[in-house]
């Protein structure tokens, strides 16, 4: 099998179906077409990188998944069934979950609070069930990061390692099966980046899809499964990782040229 045919549909186990596809989307703002005719999948388990220059495309196309966006043209199948994603509330529904660079954590509280923020667990009296959330807190940690040990100490004072940790087991308790993680590993040191390498590993035997969005390879390279290559809103290639160089992404990156098949996306 060609790492071309790793991207596409003839390159799938017959006995498997994509947790998502994406098929021809495209989607313009005024004269600018964003993302023009893409189509991707994620298999479960499976961590597909999504590569290119700042306005390639690919937070763009991300967002149509994430429901921030709606496309233009183009159809999402999740699970094999056709998804109508009009909304980020639609998306989790689908067991889509983003979890930006930002971590989008509340950080003067701990990691029960911000696992738990706006879908409190309640006691039979309508107060607050603090004991019952720590207690689900610890099993989903135990479960993701069992190093992990500062339950109460707020997220501010946590390192980034850690701080991931909370974001992803948020997400995860809530059923999530599609993972979207912008630039996971930027700005972290070598040991955070490790932290952060077991965590994807751990929800890959899981059977979580994670779509790792990033502009460098070299944060990502390690940690995917196949990589994905867009250009001036085009779709480069798919190819798988292990089957190609990192100098090879760099020049479907740079020069917007396919590796197997020659092909240049101007």
């Amino acid at each position: 099998m060609t790492a071309l045919a790793a991207g596409t549909a003839e390159g799938r186990r017959a006995d498997q179906t994509p947790l998502v596809e994406m098929r021809n989307i495209a989607i313009h703002f005024g004269g600018v077409r964003a993302v023009d005719d893409v189509s991707i999948d994620l298999m479960p388990g499976e961590v597909v990188a999504l590569l290119g220059h700042n306005g390639a495309g690919k937070s763009t196309l991300i967002k149509i998944l994430s429901g921030a966006y709606r496309a233009d043209m183009g159809e999402i199948y999740v699970n094999g069934e056709k998804a109508e994603i009009r909304s980020t509330r639609d998306a989790k529904r689908y067991g889509i979950e983003t979890i930006y660079q930002t971590l989008a954590l509340a950080e003067n509280i701990d990691a029960a609070g911000n696992l738990f923020l706006g879908r409190e667990l309640m006691t039979g009296w309508g107060t607050l069930d603090d004991q019952r959330m720590a207690a689900e807190t610890r099993k989903v940690m135990q479960r993701l990061n069992p190093n992990f040990r500062n339950l109460k100490t707020p997220v501010r004072s946590l390192s980034g390692g850690q701080r991931q940790s909370v974001a992803i087991a948020r997400a995860i308790y809530f059923n999530a099966r599609i993972l979207i993680m912008d630039e996971p590993t930027a700005a972290l040191g070598p040991a955070e980046t490790r932290m952060v390498a077991e965590l994807i590993q751990q929800l890959k035997a899981e059977g979580i899809g994670i779509f790792l969005i990033s502009h460098d390879i070299h944060d990502v390279y390690d940690l995917a499964d196949r990589c994905a290559v867009m250009k001036n809103g085009k779709l480069v290639g798919v190819v798988r990782t292990r089957e190609v160089s990192k100098d090879d992404i760099l020049g479907m990156i740079i020069l917007g040229k396919n590796p197997i098949t020659g092909t240049v996306v101007y």
